[in-house]
């Protein structure tokens, strides 16, 4: 009787560590860059469960394209889901920066482009527009035959909040082009020879209409480049300056959450397309401001002073785990190995108790799947 117990104990005792093993064993594991070729890379978690990412780029022609993932590892090529031709399209190129928001049984995209009304023949025409569909994979066909709204300069990079009190706000950058500002930095490079302006960009936001037909009152200013030089975030936000690689500053990219009773604004800084683009977020009690910044920037650069090969770590967005506990950056980077094309990377990220954020990125190594 001891040795039919004993020899059952050990076969469970086995048949236990065989799973666990197995278990082990099928662990799934991810490493960036995805084999996912997008800027600007915004991911929806839509009421079918799944993930569906759009971003700028990866061969759409005039429009966006998308992927669809049911565990952020192994994404789906869907194909393009939007197309700038559509019956109502306004825009003419440089098609930019899709958001994708469920509302009430719709998907909503948020994007920019080039508007082909340009009387003044304006290098820069940019503005934001917003298509509608029924499924996450579209087609989205645009809701007016116009921009949203027209602030008298160009804009890009849409990103929307849903406020707990129903009301909706839209906040987008103001494109540096005709927009130079007088900032101890401009005055530096200029007396250095480098550059004779320096052209900013500038994040703003306005309540929108329910029906995203238009806006509420004003644009508010929201976040721009440091004024002056011994400004704790110039240094990081001047990059693109100091080391003489272009005439602009960005503030652009912009992406809101609220946790707890704070906004927090994620947003990117330096040229999108050199190794200096990185992110930074400020923080505020209300979805219009003031936001400060803060004093951990940047949280998500470059880290080739390291060791790594990632440079170019920007314009991000936010999504969480499938069980809904883990936040995760999204974001596109180059590595030494992808050369100029940005490619999509997601890292977990993380706000203290303290209500200070931090990502655990950028990294190649191999790590646990959502």
């Amino acid at each position: 009787m001891h040795k039919t117990f004993f020899l059952i104990t050990f076969l469970i005792t086995l048949t236990s560590m065989s799973c666990q093993t197995s278990s082990s064993k099928e662990a799934k594991t991810y490493s960036n860059p995805l084999q996912v070729k997008f800027g600007d890379p915004y991911v929806l978690r839509a009421s079918d469960g799944k993930y569906y990412m759009y971003g700028t780029g990866a061969g759409a022609k005039n429009g966006f394209a998308a992927y669809s993932s049911e565990d952020l590892t192994d994404w789906k090529w869907e194909g393009q889901v939007y197309f700038g031709n559509n019956k109502n399209g306004w825009g003419e190129h440089s098609y930019w920066a899709p958001e994708v928001y469920e509302r009430n049984g719709k998907y909503y995209m948020f994007y920019s482009a080039h508007w082909k009304v340009n009387p003044n023949k304006e290098e820069e025409n940019f503005k934001i527009g917003v298509a509608v569909a029924d499924k996450p994979v579209g087609p989205f066909t645009d809701m007016q035959d116009k921009p949203i709204f027209d602030p008298g300069y160009p804009i890009i990079d849409a990103n929307v909040l849903f406020a707990e009190d129903g009301k909706t706000y839209l906040y987008y950058s103001r494109c540096c082009y005709k927009h130079p500002v007088e900032s101890e930095v401009a005055a530096w490079a200029k007396q250095k020879g480098w550059f004779n302006e320096i052209e900013e960009s500038w994040v703003y936001g306005v309540e929108m209409k329910p029906d995203f037909s238009g806006v509420i009152g004003e644009p508010v200013l929201l976040l721009r480049p440091p004024v002056k030089m011994d400004d704790t975030q110039a240094e990081w936000e001047s990059r693109s300056v100091t080391s003489k690689e272009v005439n602009r500053r960005w503030t652009e990219g912009s992406y809101i959450f609220k946790k707890g009773d704070t906004y927090y604004m994620m947003y990117s800084a330096n040229y999108f397309g050199g190794q200096n683009y990185a992110v930074g977020y400020a923080t505020s009690k209300s979805p219009l401001g003031p936001f400060e910044k803060a004093a951990n920037n940047p949280v998500l650069q470059k880290n080739t002073a390291t060791g790594g090969i990632v440079t170019g770590t920007g314009h991000n967005s936010i999504t969480y785990s499938l069980d809904g506990k883990t936040m995760l950056c999204v974001y596109h980077g180059r590595t030494s190995k992808t050369g100029d094309e940005r490619v999509v990377f997601i890292d977990k990220m993380n706000v203290s108790e303290n209500g200070v954020l931090t990502v655990e990125g950028p990294t190649t190594d191999p790590q646990q799947a959502p």
